[in-house]
């Protein structure tokens, strides 16, 4: 660590006047940004925009997960003083990274949420910026798909989660994060033959045609045997990437609200995500994040890796 910028560097989410760079701070102190980018509404010259969908209301057990988005960017404080292990570049230092905040709501309206994810994701897309969510339950993905395929078209999906979200609704004004797939489906946002789904250990007795990687299988394969299995079936497709961090064991990710067991261990996920390197991203998530349920923040400092690696994968075939 920059001893010497840490005793006269502090606040770097508002004092930094470049969107680029490593950040040098006191890890315990000053404002918790993701990864010390500096907070704006001002998307002018941004390449990527890390937001936060601070909503849930329909988890199965734990509620909580919106508290999810502080929890990862605090989680991220580790991690801005040093190049992302592996990747050969500094996506901090190449592309600039901005915590554009996050979203508003009324919590009294739940059902307005979706409408109004769908416009703040599209309005930053429409600024030219990449836009990677903090969740909240796995409802805000719908919304956070809709913006994308308005911008790109049908999209492949590439997700990693214990439950494949496909179950039947054909209530499209229900908000619910176990159907938010079905819905994206419906409304012809996602293409499934496209798509892959990493982790899976629930039945579901529907998967729409998704391909289906699930646990078992991950845990007899090789890594990069999973990635380039995705890689395949997404081809050269825009890509969205979701990850549910029920994905991963809740050895690995206890803070969750639907923990199941048989899940993927942390550098499995680590190894498969650094895998899809070459896809085309145009954006993702990382949600269920439910601090409450975990005092260790373990699962608050795997989402913030989950998301650190896609803004990386963003930047792979940008650079």
């Amino acid at each position: 660590m920059a001893l010497e910028d840490a005793k006269k560097q502090i606040d770097h989410a508002f004092t930094r006047d470049d969107l680029k760079g490593p950040s040098f701070e006191n890890v315990f102190a000053g404002a918790p940004s993701f990864l010390r980018r500096r907070y704006t509404k001002d998307l002018r010259g941004v390449d990527m925009a890390v937001t936060g969908l601070p909503f849930d209301q329909a988890v199965t057990n734990r509620p909580g997960a919106r508290l999810g988005p502080r929890a990862v960017r605090e989680a991220s404080l580790l991690q801005p003083c040093d190049a992302p292990y592996g990747w050969g570049y500094d996506v901090v230092s190449e592309f600039a990274i901005a915590d554009h905040g996050d979203m508003a709501f009324d919590y009294a309206m739940p059902s307005e949420v979706p409408a109004r994810i769908e416009a703040h994701v599209g309005a930053i897309l429409d600024a030219g910026a990449a836009c990677f969510a903090i969740g909240g339950d796995h409802s805000v993905t719908l919304g956070c798909l809709r913006a994308h395929a308005a911008k790109y078209g049908k999209l492949s999906v590439i997700q990693f989660d214990a439950h494949t979200d496909t179950w039947a609704d054909d209530d499209a004004a229900r908000v619910d994060h176990g159907t938010f797939l079905y819905t994206a489906v419906q409304e012809g946002l996602v293409d499934p033959a496209r798509s892959v789904q990493i982790g899976i250990r629930t039945d579901n007795p529907d998967t729409l045609g998704f391909h289906i990687i699930d646990a078992p299988e991950v845990h007899r394969s090789a890594p990069g045997d999973v990635a380039a299995r995705a890689r395949e079936f997404v081809g050269d497709a825009p890509c969205y990437l979701t990850f549910d961090i029920d994905a991963l064991d809740p050895a690995f990710a206890p803070g969750t609200g639907t923990p199941v067991w048989g899940g993927l261990a942390s550098h499995q996920a680590a190894a498969i995500l650094r895998g899809l390197a070459g896809i085309d991203l145009k954006g993702g998530d990382v949600v269920e994040v439910s601090p409450p349920y975990d005092h260790a923040a373990i699962t608050a400092t795997a989402a913030a890796h989950v998301m650190t690696e896609q803004l990386c994968l963003w930047g792979w075939t940008r650079r």
